[in-house]
């Protein structure tokens, strides 16, 4: 992985970009019915990508997903693979995607319940993995030093208070010209420790977390698809952000959201 310096012009782009797959995202959410297939909604995504202009990044060589977008379904935590079975009323589904605006990639997650609004256990699941995600954001929106540490203490501090599980073997990371670059961004930690982030920094910071255990396992059917190991629900969500002089701006915020 590299950390590269980015130029305004490539911020900007980044910006733009943000702005691109948050409205995306957001349509998907109101988009998504009980019936559709995953691959019916990666077509329906990967048009709409197409449509505003951007490019879908997990299509690039180096990636090679077969689809444009990661659907996580119940026990799968993330890189879901787009399949043929249909979503049920009460499924919990993360949608997970990058994509690349004028050469500069964003990348950003949200799950949902399908067809209904979460409730009980599950709509704690959501909302203390969404919670612990803007916990994090707002760890570092201060001027002065800044860690990624600072942002893993904040994040783990909400899920513990919440009594998830703490899925530590994936992390956040760098992201600007290329998808996982320096640093790495885990959702454990302690404060003022790890890589110190610089103004012009751009990072994707994205929490999982489980109703269960925290172990995870990979699905050996497709070679992708990571899941927790004993079958609980999970949770991820996931913002880019880019280190100001101030703060913290959330490049990929939905235009309705309020950080």
């Amino acid at each position: 992985m590299q950390n590269y310096i980015k130029t305004p012009a490539e911020i900007e782009a980044m910006r733009e970009g943000g702005k691109v797959l948050a409205s995306i995202l957001k349509d998907l959410k109101a988009y998504v019915k009980p019936g559709m297939t995953g691959k019916e909604i990666d077509a329906w995504v990967e048009n709409e990508i197409k449509k505003r202009g951007a490019h879908p990044s997990y299509k690039d060589k180096e990636v090679d997903f077969p689809g444009v977008i990661c659907i996580s379904v119940n026990d799968e935590i993330v890189h879901g693979t787009p399949k043929d079975i249909p979503l049920e009323t009460g499924d919990v589904v993360s949608f997970d995607m990058v994509i690349t605006y004028k050469g500069m990639m964003t990348d950003s997650a949200f799950t949902m319940v399908v067809g209904e609004e979460p409730k009980g256990s599950v709509k704690h699941l959501l909302n203390t993995t969404e919670r612990s995600l803007y916990a994090g954001i707002e760890a570092l929106n201060h001027a002065g030093d800044r860690y990624v540490g600072d942002v893993s203490a904040a994040v783990e501090k909400e899920l513990k208070n919440g009594k998830l599980g703490i899925v530590k073997e994936l992390v956040g990371h760098g992201i600007s010209k290329t998808m996982h670059e320096e640093p790495e961004v885990p959702n454990y930690g302690k404060p003022r420790r790890g890589f110190k982030l610089d103004v012009g920094d751009t990072i994707a910071i994205e929490p999982m977390a489980t109703l269960g255990s925290a172990a995870i396992r990979v699905n050996r059917e497709d070679g992708w698809t990571i899941c927790t190991k004993d079958g609980s629900l999970s949770a991820h969500f996931e913002h880019t952000v880019l280190i100001t002089e101030n703060g913290v701006e959330i490049l990929t915020l939905w235009p309705s959201d309020k950080a």
